[in-house]
């Protein structure tokens, strides 16, 4: 019997939300928190992902400080992560992650941020469905049992989502490809948009967070991801270029810019372990964007804004009140400024 390899995938610029029938009378009607078991309640369904051109101390600290949660790049010392950990708290942050490997000193890193007051543990491998993956869980679940949030991925299938969940994770990273910065579809030839991603995991019955990871350009694409069924957002690109991402400003053509390189970049690759193996990334930079509170605050009315045109006030009543639509290339044209210009 022939098996059919081929199946259809949307990314975010593939689809809209039609607009619903909405009684709210302002944005502030809408609340945009996620209430988790072992993390307690998110204000805001933003996570800043773990590269060391996003979250370090300072970048943890205010995602924090504005409801979301940051996860601290594991591409340094065990020391240096746990000191950025430390001060992180120091600066005000009520819960902080850091990211850990499967192999190597991962244990020793997340015992050490665990001893720092790290409470979330975000397993970080490009390709989560592994056994490696498995592995990992199994250890961090036999030395912290239930006082730690392991966070997992990433992974790209709902069968992944569903091994990973079982495995043990508590919240799963959504998405193999998709980042602005990354390169893995190229070099190998796999990944799934995430938006099918999402949608394709949100039919799982385990009872996971699902985060929406990579390819998201704006805040309308974080309401799709909500909207498909995503608990919370991880972003790299769209905190980039703040203040408090870390990295030192230059200049180019005039224009203050900051770094921003995926982990599987050669640029990252060398400066984190001295040589490279498979190169996925691509290192660029960003405009400088000012202090991260903005930018969250424009990406907080955005989602607001969309829930509304939903008529949903919970991010429970998007998912079940969104409608998506198919656009055409001509669609997509038009859903973009287009005015010309003279």
């Amino acid at each position: 019997m022939q098996v059919n390899k081929f199946s259809e995938g949307f990314c975010f610029d593939d689809v809209l939300l039609t607009p619903q029938y909405s009684d709210i009378f302002s944005r502030k009607e809408v609340d945009t928190s996620v209430s988790t078991k072992t993390m307690g309640d998110l204000e805001i369904p933003i996570v800043s992902s773990p590269m060391d051109t996003v979250t370090e101390s300072a970048m943890a600290a205010s995602m924090s400080q504005h409801g979301g949660l940051g996860i601290i790049h594991r591409y340094n010392s065990i020391e240096a992560q746990s000191k950025i950990v430390k001060k992180s708290l120091s600066s005000g942050a009520s819960i902080v992650g850091v990211a850990v490997g499967v192999s190597g000193d991962y244990i020793d890193r997340a015992c050490s941020a665990y001893d720092s007051g790290a409470r979330v543990i975000c397993v970080d491998i490009a390709h989560g469905h592994h056994i490696l993956m498995r592995n990992a869980i199994d250890e961090l679940r036999d030395i912290f049992g239930l006082s730690v949030h392991i966070m997992a991925g990433n992974v790209a299938t709902l069968e992944a989502f569903n091994d990973l969940s079982d495995w043990g994770a508590d919240s799963i990273r959504v998405g193999v490809g998709g980042g602005s910065i990354c390169s893995t579809r190229i070099q190998t030839g796999h990944g799934v948009p995430t938006l099918q991603s999402i949608i394709n995991c949100s039919y799982s019955d385990r009872d996971a967070l699902l985060i929406a990871d990579g390819g998201i350009k704006n805040s309308g694409d974080i309401v799709k991801a909500l909207a498909a069924g995503a608990d919370l957002v991880m972003l790299g690109s769209m905190l980039a270029g703040t203040t408090e991402s870390p990295g030192e400003i230059i200049y180019q053509n005039g224009n203050r810019c900051k770094v921003y390189r995926g982990m599987a970049s050669k640029d990252a690759q060398i400066q984190w372990r001295g040589h490279t193996a498979s190169i996925e990334g691509v290192s660029s930079t960003v405009p400088l964007k000012g202090h991260v509170e903005n930018v969250i605050s424009d990406i907080v009315t955005g989602i607001r804004s969309g829930m509304s045109y939903s008529g949903a006030r919970t991010l429970k009543e998007l998912v079940s009140k969104a409608r998506f639509i198919r656009q055409t290339s001509s669609g997509s044209v038009e859903s973009s400024t287009h005015i010309s210009r003279v």
